[in-house]
């Protein structure tokens, strides 16, 4: 304990350059979990929208810079049903519009009516529109309930009318959140004939799915199959970018931390070589020394890593008022994001910590007295 409450003692006793220090640290930590929760919530935005339905796996164009952008020949979702082991292939047309500033990312979800049930949508209340209705569309619950729509009210869709037939369920967020029509509907208002943007695959009992995707790939180069989140990356060259940011900003704040922290322990020891010659000469060992340095390392740097994951914090609830990222960015705090931060702050003290506790460990009691 009184070993304990000396390193806090010594670091409390130099409290401008311990704050500046710690100041630095949680700039650093704020910015790895600020970079984290944003890289992961809006890669799993982007995963929840390959996921809307109760397909097995997706297909999208491969390597396109955003998922949204898929582009894939109904003809070829046609030919895909013919597999063998494939139960059905639903082609959807996702076409993101401005509803208003709360919602600037609202989706339009073009399915036939006929395959409403393969895709996994149960209709709720009301029923579902016509193939060739060109006015009418059904709410995702979430979506009526946000806007206080029922079946029969109209609705405005990216600058045209239309009638709410019907109120369905997916089961996942982003599509209950969305609006959907006849995917000619969309088609046409999109000026995209004969195109999908996702082809949603079920497959029947026993399938060899990895082999079904190895076939599928194979014969449709340009489409790539994503089942779980590490194929993801091969649709979206975006968010694969932004993970390498992410990366690389972790690394640097790394780098950063530690060279603050390593400032303030060579100041430090050098302020103290006569201590430590003292400490050394009643008995202190090299090893107690060197956990003494280390101890006031850590002791800031985990002092500013707390203040910067409540930084973090703030700074996550600005970005979810951005306008580019309201209804996009759903923060998801996972605990891969803290770990990450927390082992960085051990990072930033022992690499900074390393070669300044060394030296006060490797002081020969009588020059160190001697120092002026």
């Amino acid at each position: 304990m009184y070993f304990a409450s000396l390193i806090v003692l010594n670091v409390v006793s130099r409290k401008v350059r311990s704050i500046l220090t710690a100041v630095a640290v949680a700039i650093s930590i704020m910015t790895v979990v600020t970079m984290g929760v944003l890289t992961h919530s809006l890669r799993q935005s982007a995963i929840a929208v390959l996921r809307t339905g109760t397909a097995d796996f997706s297909i999208a164009q491969e390597d396109v810079s955003d998922v949204i952008y898929s582009s894939i020949d109904e003809r070829s979702v046609t030919e895909l049903r013919s597999y063998s082991g494939v139960e059905s292939v639903v082609g959807v047309l996702v076409a993101p519009f401005r509803l208003d500033e709360d919602h600037p990312f609202f989706l339009q979800l073009g399915v036939p009516p006929q395959e409403l049930e393969a895709f996994g949508v149960h209709v709720v209340e009301g029923r579902a529109y016509e193939a060739s209705a060109p006015d009418e569309a059904m709410l995702g619950f979430r979506a009526a309930r946000e806007f206080n729509k029922h079946v029969g009210d109209h609705m405005l869709l990216d600058g045209d009318d239309f009638q709410i037939v019907g109120i369905y369920s997916t089961g996942q967020v982003f599509g209950d959140s969305a609006a959907m029509m006849p995917l000619v509907t969309l088609q046409a208002r999109e000026r995209k004939p004969g195109t999908a943007t996702l082809a949603f695959v079920r497959t029947t009992p026993g399938t060899d799915i990895q082999a079904l995707r190895n076939r599928i790939e194979q014969d449709y180069p340009e489409l790539a199959t994503v089942r779980t989140e590490s194929d993801f990356g091969r649709v979206d060259r975006n968010l694969e970018l932004l993970s390498a940011a992410n990366t690389g900003v972790s690394g640097l704040a790394l780098i950063i931390g530690a060279v603050t922290v390593l400032n303030m322990m060579v100041l430090t020891v050098f302020e103290r070589t006569r201590e430590f010659g003292v400490l050394r000469a009643i008995g202190w060992s090299r090893a107690r020394v060197l956990f003494d340095v280390m101890g006031e390392a850590l002791v800031v740097a985990l002092s500013g890593a707390a203040l910067g994951v409540a930084a973090g914090f703030v700074a996550i609830r600005f970005l979810e008022d951005t306008p580019t990222l309201r209804g996009l960015f759903y923060p998801d705090y996972t605990t891969d994001v803290f770990l990450r931060a927390l082992l960085i702050t051990f990072g930033m003290a022992g690499f900074g910590a390393l070669y300044p506790a060394a030296r006060a460990a490797l002081l020969k009691p009588l020059t160190a007295i001697r120092h002026e």
